[in-house]
């Protein structure tokens, strides 16, 4: 788990400073079309929606685009018809890999993504070969030298977590999916600052990686991470975070 929110607290800060801001926003509206067309485009009723314009609103997306991606899924839009695919492989040290994507072109997405395993030192597998090792849960996380632990404890029970988690340099909340908003919510009103606050597919079991195959394992996740039509990649490596830290680059 400590590699999993390190490198989540990671890929956040690095993503709302990064440059290629227009490869995230196409991400991010293909993220609200999806949900939209799934679960209709009302916002108060359909909580996976409400959740990808938050994420859309942390990355500064405009309105205008938000509203129009959310027209695109409702139909009102004319746009592309995208189909939602999760990719299930191993990554080096038999590290377990998870990957969420939406695509217009499943066959050409399918190539693209096993030629990524292969080039990285892993392999794609079949369908639910990883899928038992996570859990979806919440997960809001915190650098642990910025919170007061015990009074992120007590608000974070309260309001409904399951389980607050800590290593040496995080504090991660865990929730089940259905209270993530009203935990958040709450934590949100007491003014603590997270760094990552999402839905997510927790590992419930992890794999130590060090040395050559720690530095393959995320050259394979970032990999996957820039394909365009990638939207979440999930692992249960869990590497030392001083390690983390010094590959990250």
């Amino acid at each position: 788990m400590s590699g999993h929110s390190k490198w989540a607290q990671i890929k956040h800060k690095k993503a709302k400073t990064d440059l290629a801001r227009g490869k995230a926003f196409s991400k991010l509206i293909r993220l609200i079309t999806v949900a939209a067309r799934q679960g209709g485009g009302n916002i108060e009723n359909n909580a996976r929606l409400r959740l990808a314009v938050q994420k859309a609103r942390e990355m500064n997306m405009p309105q205008e685009n938000i509203e129009k991606a959310i027209k695109k899924g409702t139909g009102e839009l004319e746009g592309v018809a995208y189909e939602e695919v999760t990719y299930e492989g191993y990554g080096p040290g038999g590290v377990a890999v998870m990957v969420e994507v939406t695509t217009d072109n499943r066959n050409r997405t399918t190539a693209e993504i096993r030629h990524l395993f292969n080039r990285y030192g892993g392999s794609l597998g079949e369908s639910g070969c990883v899928s038992w090792v996570f859990e979806r849960q919440g997960l809001i996380s915190f650098e642990k030298d910025k919170v007061d632990e015990e009074e992120l404890m007590m608000v974070a029970i309260d309001a409904g977590a399951q389980d607050i988690r800590t290593t040496d340099t995080t504090v991660d909340v865990i929730t089940t999916p259905e209270d993530f908003e009203q935990v958040k919510k709450a934590l949100d009103e007491k003014g603590f600052q997270y760094v990552v606050a999402q839905v997510t597919m927790v590992p419930k079991n992890t794999v130590s990686v060090e040395g050559k195959h720690a530095q393959q394992v995320l050259d394979l996740i970032e990999a996957l991470e820039e394909h365009d039509d990638v939207q979440e990649v999930y692992a249960n490596f869990d590497i030392a975070d001083e390690l983390l830290e010094s590959l990250k680059s």
